[in-house]
């Protein structure tokens, strides 16, 4: 399934699952132990950097951290590919969770195709999965649900009314990316409309990994048990009749800490132009 290497290199666009590394596929394994450069996301386990890497591999951080500062702008992580993939080098984009949900692939795709470099894509467990088994929440259920949607809401003025409206009477489990500090907003726009009163929430921390912690409560409640606290990244919010099971099918404890298991975009930042530089100084 793998396509032909011309005389340019080629660009493996993989995903590292949702932080436990050993939810990492085989096949991204075996892609980072015969990379020359991994161009990294933030939401990657360092134990997967540190064993599966090629140990000759350059290593560069590309990390994004919402609103946050410094992240690593689209434009950089574009060029960094291409100017990797043009000199012949197996590049690895490695980003959390699965590549195609709520990443930036297209933009990475559109470059890769515009400038003829190779390319494959490499699926793996999104952070929705991840999350709703180590929360023991199953996504569908006899009963329960029938249909999963994977949302996310960061601004006002991305969900229409009529939108809330429907997401409000439907039964299908809602799952919110990217939302943690916009979850009171979440619950008061349901509520507006109606949700049902046998609808639950689930927000939960650092999905599986050791820090995971899973805070759950009836959907009218949340926001007088949780509306102050502010949920460390990354979070995922699951709403829905499925949420209940999880005081039944629980099998993790959750975390006796609150510690930030992936390192803030801040503290890396400075791995992309040290290896800039070095490569500049190699060429």
């Amino acid at each position: 399934m793998s396509a032909e290497i011309s005389t340019y290199g080629k660009v493996v666009l993989a995903a590292a699952g949702p932080g436990d590394p050993e939810l990492i596929t085989v096949k991204t394994a075996r892609y980072l132990k015969q990379a020359d450069i991994v161009l990294t996301d933030r939401l990657v386990s360092n134990d997967i950097l540190k064993e599966y890497v090629n140990p000759l591999a350059e290593v560069i951080y590309v990390g994004k951290q919402c609103r946050r500062g410094a992240s690593t702008p689209q434009q950089t992580i574009n060029g960094l590919m291409l100017q990797y993939a043009q000199n012949g080098k197996l590049v690895v984009r490695l980003k959390g969770g699965d590549v195609s949900i709520f990443s930036n692939i297209l933009d990475e795709l559109q470059v890769l195709a515009e400038n003829k470099i190779p390319y494959e894509i490499i699926p793996g467990v999104t952070a929705a999965l991840g999350a709703a088994a180590c929360a023991g929440i199953p996504l569908t259920a006899r009963g329960y649900a029938t249909a999963v949607r994977l949302l996310t809401y960061y601004k006002s003025d991305i969900v229409s009314d009529q939108y809330w409206q429907e997401l409000a009477a439907t039964n299908d489990t809602l799952v919110f990316y990217m939302s943690a500090e916009t979850v009171e907003g979440i619950v008061s726009k349901l509520i507006r409309y109606g949700v049902g009163r046998d609808k639950h929430i689930a927000v939960i921390e650092q999905a599986t990994t050791p820090f995971q912690q899973v805070h759950t409560a009836n959907i009218y409640d949340f926001n007088g048990q949780f509306g102050e606290m502010s949920f460390l990244s990354p979070s995922l919010v699951i709403i829905g009749k499925v949420v209940a099971l999880h005081e039944q099918f629980a099998w993790l404890t959750n975390s006796a800490g609150r510690e930030h298991y992936f390192k803030p975009v801040a503290s890396l930042q400075n791995n992309i132009n040290n290896n800039q530089q070095a490569h500049v100084s190699r060429a």
